[in-house]
């Protein structure tokens, strides 16, 4: 019996530490699955010219309008308060896509009226609803609204 117990206990652990490692995962591979997109040149009325406009993959696509937990670094807009509107990057401020050292796939706008969310140069994790963008090329490829602040890393 008490080997039973035991057997039931072990199981109980492992499948909580699966459950933990699966959401851990789920958070870092938010940044790689909107990665999944390609490119394609058109013809820009206003500006001209040929621009690269996003053709974002199935995965990607079935994001939209949902619910996504990712984690990565603040780049603020306007100041460094309380962040209401901000860009979120997978990488730090001086290795994100505006410094040249990503792509525009790393970045998105976040739209949130949580005051938790203050401006910080460590790794935070926010979830909101996403939306995807490829026709203003005045906006990023990605939008997440409702953000929320899930944690700070340390």
């Amino acid at each position: 019996m008490k080997r039973i117990t035991i057997l039931i206990a072990l199981i109980i652990v492992s499948i909580t530490l699966f459950a933990q490692e699966e959401k851990a995962q789920k958070k870092e591979n938010t940044w790689k699955t909107l990665s999944k997109i390609t490119f394609k040149q058109e013809y820009d009325e206003l500006m001209g010219f040929d621009i690269d406009v996003p053709v974002f993959s199935q995965v990607v696509k079935d994001l939209e309008g949902q619910e996504v937990e990712v984690e990565g670094y603040i780049i603020p807009v306007e100041g460094y308060k309380q962040q209401s509107n901000f860009v979120f990057s997978a990488y730090p401020y001086n290795m994100c896509f505006f410094c040249g050292g990503a792509g525009p796939e790393t970045v998105m706008e976040v739209n949130s009226d949580d005051p938790k969310i203050t401006y910080t140069s460590k790794p935070i994790i926010i979830k909101g609803v996403l939306k995807l963008n490829s026709g203003d090329i005045n906006k990023l490829m990605y939008t997440l609204n409702d953000a929320i602040l899930v944690s700070t890393k340390k």
